[in-house]
């Protein structure tokens, strides 16, 4: 009896030992979160706030002073309010996007956009779905 035991637990550690591969098999779709990033995008001006805030600027200072320094400041109100103009219409279409990057399980990396932050953390254990990610 005590060969046949022996037999016995040769054969269970020979299926462990050949099913073992099929067991850790890399899931196709599982994932590991490496690296966050916030990226900001600095808007473009299209020319639209800088000569509404010039002409803004021109009337405020067309209102100061007569003379030689009514027109200095005209034409200083005129500059200051177009580049005031310019820095807001340029803040006003920043953009910031969230990105979550991973690691494959099989191998490469792929990079995930969202235009909020997310609660997912470096470590984190996700599978692609579809083209979303979502916790393991």
């Amino acid at each position: 009896m005590n060969s046949f035991n022996r037999l016995l637990a040769a054969a269970a550690t020979s299926l462990a030992v050949i099913a073992a591969p099929a067991a850790n098999a890399a899931c196709k779709d599982c994932a590991t979160v490496i690296e966050l990033k916030t990226v900001k995008k600095a808007g473009e001006g299209s020319g639209l706030g800088a000569v509404l805030g010039g002409v803004a600027g021109g009337v405020v200072g067309h209102q100061i002073g007569s003379g030689r320094g009514n027109d200095v400041a005209t034409v200083a109100g005129a500059a200051g309010g177009a580049y005031a103009g310019h820095q807001i219409e340029k803040n006003r279409k920043s953009t910031t996007s969230h990105h979550v990057i991973v690691k494959l399980d099989e191998g490469g990396t792929r990079t995930f956009t969202f235009p909020d932050a997310t609660s997912y953390r470096v470590g984190d254990k996700v599978k692609i779905v579809g083209k979303r990610l979502a916790r393991r």
